[in-house]
């Protein structure tokens, strides 16, 4: 037994001594560094490197210098993917990528300088040194105006939150900062315009409120002007523009309106109805609002008929337009007659809205002309018996 075991272990010495020495060596080293366009050493940058030959997957990552090194690759020839950093890993959003880079049994350098990729690119493709420079400074502002939009949403919802919170004061300087920042979004004046005129309702000193009314104007006036101007220079129509568009006027004349301007406030309402006929209920019904309180009862009334033409489901229009109508009442003796239609109104008002804000009202508007009031609107009828 013991010759046996003897003899096994001569084979075992004499094979280590036949055998090849770089059998011991059956991987090889990687290193390189990798820097960005404007040569600097990329730290905590991913290289994915794949063997195609065997589907061996290696992940590496440089250090603060931007360099890499690694033992144990296999051979074979690799596709090396590299990225900025993990985050750009998980959406696939390479940097860089080589392939077939062969590894061989020795050490193996595979360095990245985006510098040089981009001006070989530029070779190939038959650019001038001029023509690079202005790829690279169209790359440099698109990645500038990403850090930007970013910065502007950032401080949007950040003023949304202050707005639903009441700090309107917040919310402006949060706002005017973004128009700092960047002056060419027709959105964010459009927020500072409601910021500014949602403020307004809350001072208590007059010249304040109508300072920050009139700022209110002139932010809508520009979100309507920077609308407008991308509106002409898109090739694409897109139907919600108009709708934004018409907001902007809608918003503008409420803030004419609280402004004491009824005309101004009238031609931005109308402005409003022709941009977005689905919405023209609420404009004319807004238009009707602001001439009643005016005091113009016929241009007020003729508002909310056309507003009740593009929804007859309007309750508010009704009431408000039988309002109008009682206004004009005349006194026969001690009864008061009231035009044609003013019963009408408040009747149909009770017949959408029976238990609406306005009912009790109507009601009592309908006996002080000695119209009947009809009280069965909105109740359950019984249900019929079946024999």
């Amino acid at each position: 037994m013991k010759k046996r075991a003897a003899m096994f272990a001569i084979v075992l010495a004499m094979l280590a001594i036949c055998m090849p020495s770089g059998f011991g060596q059956a991987s090889g080293t990687v290193k390189g560094t990798i820097k960005d366009v404007q040569g600097n050493p990329i730290p905590d940058a991913i290289l994915v490197w794949v063997n195609g030959d065997n589907g061996q997957r290696y992940t590496l990552r440089t250090n603060k210098k931007g360099e890499y090194f690694s033992l144990g690759i296999s051979q074979g020839a690799y596709t090396v993917t590299i990225f900025k950093n993990a985050d750009d890993q998980k959406a696939n959003k390479e940097l860089f990528h080589f392939v077939k880079f062969p590894v061989a049994l020795t050490e193996n350098t595979l360095d990245l300088d985006l510098k040089h990729e981009q001006e070989n690119a530029a070779k190939g493709q038959g650019m001038t040194p001029e023509q690079l420079k202005q790829i690279q400074e169209q790359q440099e502002k698109q990645k500038q105006q990403v850090t930007t939009i970013k910065n502007l949403n950032e401080k949007i919802v950040a003023a949304g939150n202050a707005v639903k919170a009441g700090d309107y004061d917040a919310a402006i300087a949060t706002l005017t900062e973004a128009t700092q920042v960047d002056a060419s979004h027709d959105v964010i004046w459009g927020q500072l315009a409601d910021a500014y005129r949602g403020s307004a309702v809350k001072q208590t000193d007059p010249a304040e409120k109508t300072r920050r009314l009139q700022e209110a104007i002139n932010d809508y006036l520009k979100a309507i002007d920077l609308k407008q101007k991308a509106m002409e220079a898109s090739t694409k129509k897109d139907p919600d523009d108009n709708k934004r568009q018409a907001a902007y006027y809608n918003n503008l004349g409420d803030a004419y309106h609280r402004s004491g301007k009824t005309d101004d406030a009238v031609k931005a309402y109308t402005q409003a109805a022709q941009l977005n006929p689905e919405g023209a209920a609420g404009y004319y019904f807004n238009m009707g609002a602001v001439l009643t309180n005016a005091g113009k009862a016929d241009e007020a009334i003729a508002y909310f008929d056309k507003c009740i033409a593009a929804d007859p489901t309007k309750a508010e229009a009704y009431y408000q337009k039988g309002v109008n109508l009682l206004g004009k009442a005349t006194l026969q003796g001690d009864k008061m007659v009231a035009p044609p239609g003013t019963a009408e109104a408040f009747q149909k008002y009770l017949e959408l809205a029976p238990t609406g804000p306005n009912a009790d009202a109507a009601k009592q508007l309908l006996a002080s002309i000695g119209a009947p009031v009809e009280t069965g609107f909105g109740k359950k009828k019984p249900a019929t018996k079946t024999k």
